[in-house]
């Protein structure tokens, strides 16, 4: 197991913020994967507020489920089958405060990328609703999807993400890591040996 602190995923996002300036990656919306994207998600638009002039990202949630837990234990879970969708965008209410989604530039925020399996399924839908906008206000504004994660495991995928994304320098990765079980503070019931167990490992 890789324990990982809040020190840890804060200094990432910190130093990813600056990778997205210089990648000319600035996100107009950022798009959180619940619930291991909300706070990395938090924490880069922290840092990206101060490269845009103070002005605050606006954060969406979509609620995707792939793990299934087996019990009470804090690490028995397993991976899923399939996708669970269990929250989604209220596209009215984007509509009315940002525009819509055309001709924005998007930012998917996860976690962890693991099997993938996950964020293509979130891309995927996403980009179904921009083609849906597209044609109901025929338009041609052109949707610019980017992708973050704090940590890639170094697998094979069971999904693959799109050619723009990946040769586009649109997969934005804080850090590579082996394959093994990731342990984040906010599922610890004890903060105290949990941040131990990080420092021990370096992940502080």
């Amino acid at each position: 197991m890789t324990y990982i602190s809040y020190n840890h995923m804060h200094k990432l996002c910190q130093q990813s913020a600056i990778k997205l300036r210089e990648a000319n990656k600035m996100p107009d919306i950022i798009v959180a994967i619940s619930g291991g994207g909300l706070i990395p998600a938090r924490m880069l638009r922290t840092f990206l507020k101060k490269e845009n002039g103070g002005k605050n990202i606006p954060i969406q949630a979509i609620g995707l489920s792939l793990y299934e837990d087996l019990g009470n234990d804090d690490f028995k879970q397993v991976i899923g089958k399939q996708v669970v969708k269990t929250q989604w965008l209220d596209l009215n209410i984007i509509n009315e405060r940002f525009g819509t989604l055309l001709g924005k530039k998007i930012l998917i925020v996860d976690e962890v990328d693991d099997t993938r399996t996950t964020l293509a399924y979130a891309l995927e839908e996403l980009e179904k609703e921009v083609d849906i906008a597209k044609t109901t206000q025929n338009s041609d504004k052109e949707t610019e999807f980017s992708i973050f994660v704090l940590y890639n495991k170094m697998k094979p995928k069971k999904k693959d993400l799109p050619d723009y994304i990946m040769n586009q320098g649109r997969y934005i990765v804080a850090s590579d890591v082996e394959d093994s079980w990731l342990c984040f503070p906010y599922d610890s019931t004890d903060i105290d040996l949990h941040t131990q167990r990080a420092t021990e490992q370096g992940n502080i």
